[in-house]
Parts: structure tokens; C-alpha cells; sequence
């Protein structure tokens, strides 16, 4: 069975396992979350199911969105989602996903938008090599040197590792290892890393690799 959920990223911590090792985890407040719109092979080519998370104040809400949810009959979510399910059947429009679908040991995929840093150097963007600190190398120690030969071909490589804006895009960590699930207080704790800041919004999948 096939399983999703939104979240947001809380932070990062450690827990002990049964046999004393530390294991660093990020725990994630995931759901409840509503499922607010059902999509069908017949009407639209795929089935998939949209998941609303983060209830949103009536007034915020546009004419468009209005509509959107009252088909529904939910109430306006801040954060709508869509994941393909193999089971959509199994679905209907106004049902709570809770964190309980995922048990520990589980293997997830966890996507967010990583931290943005802005304009960025080809060092820091692209791990580029400096020059040397010593004998004259001038105000271009960081630069990014050479961007491809001069007459022929005219012009620069498309791919071209250059400076630019780094980070603030969608990342998907794969195979991460649910450690703990408490379902009392819609937490779980997932080992590792996931992308984005605290508070940021993160959705979690079974794994395509598992």
C-alpha cells in the first residue's frame, strides 16, 4: 500500500535505540490532513488524490480557492498537495489522513524546498577550486576562471557551472528510516536530514526504493 502525508519540519534531535546508540532523527508534525479532491483515470488520465494541510482563515481564502473547497465540504487548508496512489479507491474526498498510516521502520522519501542562500559564488555553488593565497593572485582568488575557449565556438556551454542563485528548489531525500511514530501528538521521527528550514513544509512517501 502506498502511503503519503504533509508535514512541517519541527527540528532535529536525537533519540536513544534499545541498544544505547545515539540516533540523530528530524521530527516532523505530520497531519491530520484532509483529503480535498479525488482525481480519476476517467476525467483527468491518472488517479491521484489531493491532501490539504494547515487550516487557513476564511477571509485569506480567494473566489477561485472558494469554490475549489466547497466542493469538498472542507474547510480552507493552507497547503494542498497531490501524491498518486496505488489505492486511490480506498479514498474519499473529506477523509483525515493521520500520521498512523507510517509505522516505525518504515522507508520514506521526504521532499521539501531546501534553504535558499541567495546569489552565490562558483565556489561555494559549485565547489570550484580557488586560487592560491600567496604571490600576487590578486582580487580573483575566488573567481570562476576560464568560461570556455575564445573564437570557436563563440559562445558558453549551456550547463556551465557559473555563479548564481543557490538553493530555495524542490529536494527529495530518499530512503530515510522512520524511527518513531506518536500518533498522539501527530509527530514523527525520521533518521537523518531533511531539506528545508524549521517550520518548513515537507511531504512524506513511501519509498521508490524500498
Amino acid at each position: 500500500m502506498q502511503k503519503g502525508i504533509i508535514g512541517k519540519k519541527i527540528g532535529m534531535t536525537q533519540i536513544f535505540d534499545e541498544h544505547g546508540k545515539v540516533v540523530p532523527v528530524t521530527v516532523i508534525e505530520a497531519g491530520p490532513c484532509v483529503i480535498s479532491q479525488k482525481k480519476t483515470v476517467e476525467n483527468d488520465g491518472y488517479a491521484a488524490v489531493q491532501m490539504g494541510y494547515g487550516d487557513m482563515k476564511a477571509h485569506k481564502v480567494n473566489k477561485p480557492m472558494q469554490g475549489h473547497f466547497a466542493k469538498g465540504d472542507g474547510a480552507p487548508k493552507t497547503v494542498l498537495r497531490e501524491c498518486r496512489l496505488e489505492n486511490t479507491d480506498a479514498y474519499n474526498v473529506g477523509d483525515l489522513v493521520k500520521v498512523d498510516v507510517f509505522a516505525a521502520g518504515d522507508k520514506v522519501d521526504v521532499t521539501g524546498t531546501s534553504k535558499g542562500k541567495g546569489y552565490a559564488g562558483g565556489i561555494k555553488r559549485w565547489n570550484l577550486h580557488r586560487l592560491k593565497e600567496t604571490h600576487g593572485s590578486g582580487p580573483v582568488a575566488r573567481h570562476a576562471g576560464s568560461n570556455g575557449a575564445c573564437s570557436d565556438p563563440s559562445r558558453v556551454f549551456k550547463g556551465k557551472h557559473l555563479p548564481g542563485h543557490l538553493g530555495a528548489e524542490k529536494v527529495t531525500v530518499q530512503n530515510l528510516t522512520v524511527v518513531k511514530v506518536d500518533v498522539e501528538n501527530n509527530l514523527i521521527a525520521v533518521k537523518g536530514a531533511v531539506p528545508g528550514p524549521n517550520g518548513g513544509t515537507v511531504v512524506i512517501r513511501d519509498s521508490v526504493k524500498a
